[in-house]
């Protein structure tokens, strides 16, 4: 798996001459570390004024941010995965019009994971924007730019995984999802562009 892997080996892996890990991946990767820097700032011993009320908030957010976290690491596995699968449909045999028909199944099965999974990061980012609000009203002043460093992460990896999605997208023949798809991801980045003009321009 990729994330048992070194910092080191991981990044080796990334800039390696096969396909995967890519962009997926690393959008994975960065929400990740964005989720991580905002769950740290949360769960730091001081808030911004010690408040009883500031500490609970910062609680639950820490709580839903580590969960975050979890899930945008396993989405840096599951991503490659996906392509993996989508190469995998491609390959197989079209010899005859029932092994035709098979492979076109196949391929767009692959394609809607391939393009459910960066959904899913973007989700997850989105969500640990929203949960980064507490860090950002009510964690330690001193670790401010922490709370920025955490946003743009996470919006660099929302972005990452859209362009993921766009590109996955066009080669689904079921239109009716691809407008449901392409609808749910102009809602979650207009969040997130949201969320994060109010962090980012303080």
């Amino acid at each position: 798996m990729l994330t048992d892997r070194t910092v080191t080996g991981l990044l080796e892996a990334f800039s390696a001459a096969d396909p995967t890990p890519g962009g997926g991946s690393a959008a994975a990767l960065a929400g990740a570390t964005g989720a991580a820097l905002l769950a740290m700032v949360a769960g730091m011993p001081k808030s911004r004024t010690n408040a009883v009320a500031e500490r609970q908030a910062l609680g639950v957010a820490a709580a839903e941010l580590l969960k975050l976290r979890h899930l945008l690491t396993d989405l840096i596995d599951r991503d490659a995965s996906a392509y993996d699968l989508v190469i995998a449909a491609f390959r197989k045999p079209k010899g005859t019009d029932q092994e035709k028909a098979e492979r076109r199944a196949a391929i767009q099965e692959a394609t809607r994971v391939a393009t459910e999974v960066p959904l899913e990061t973007i989700r997850a980012c989105v969500s640990a924007i929203r949960e980064g609000r507490a860090t950002a009203t009510h964690g330690n002043s001193s670790a401010a730019s922490d709370v920025k460093v955490g946003y743009r992460l996470l919006i660099a990896a929302a972005e990452g995984a859209r362009d993921n999605v766009d590109i996955n997208l066009s080669g689904l023949t079921d239109v009716a999802l691809q407008t449901v798809i392409r609808d749910e991801v102009t809602t979650l980045m207009n969040e997130a562009a949201a969320h994060g003009r109010s962090v980012l321009a303080v």
